[in-house]
């Protein structure tokens, strides 16, 4: 399978015992990060079809859960993959989607390409969080659920 220059941001979540979201926060094994479920579509997945495969391969969390398709987008600059070297010419940014997931009650099940996960706070996760892209995303997630 080919990397398609798409990629997907996936936000693990739940209500605690308390009522409270929530966030599951990831740290990449080569422990360069903490970030949320991510990847890139494969041949000619759509975003979402990338979302689901992602969320399964790197939590153990099956496709059958509730998805929220989040507004938040952001641009990866082509540099940050720099091994691809197929892609055309003109693709200079890849768009990010994001998503979340109601993940109450699930088991995750770490790969290889995490060596640890936490359950955060809003405001914990802010912090721990790597990426511009991520917060935002995590933003509006929160924003979102505090209507529901």
């Amino acid at each position: 399978m080919a990397r398609a220059p798409l990629q997907i941001n996936v936000i693990p979540f739940r209500k605690n015992e308390n009522g409270l979201y929530e966030f599951a926060v990831f740290h990449r094994s080569d422990g360069t990060m903490w970030h949320f479920v991510s990847g890139g579509a494969e041949d000619d997945e759509t975003a979402i079809e990338a979302a689901n495969r992602e969320l399964k391969e790197e939590t153990g969390i099956s496709t059958k859960v509730n998805w929220i398709k989040l507004d938040s987008r952001a641009s990866i600059p082509k540099t940050a993959y720099p091994s691809i070297t197929h892609w055309p010419k003109e693709v200079l940014v890849l768009p990010q989607f994001s998503f979340a997931v109601d993940a109450s009650g699930l088991e995750i099940v770490l790969s290889d390409e995490h060596d640890a996960f936490r359950w955060l706070s809003f405001e914990d996760a802010t912090k721990l969080l790597k990426w511009d892209s991520d917060k935002v995303a995590l933003w509006e997630l929160n924003e979102r659920l505090k209507k529901e």
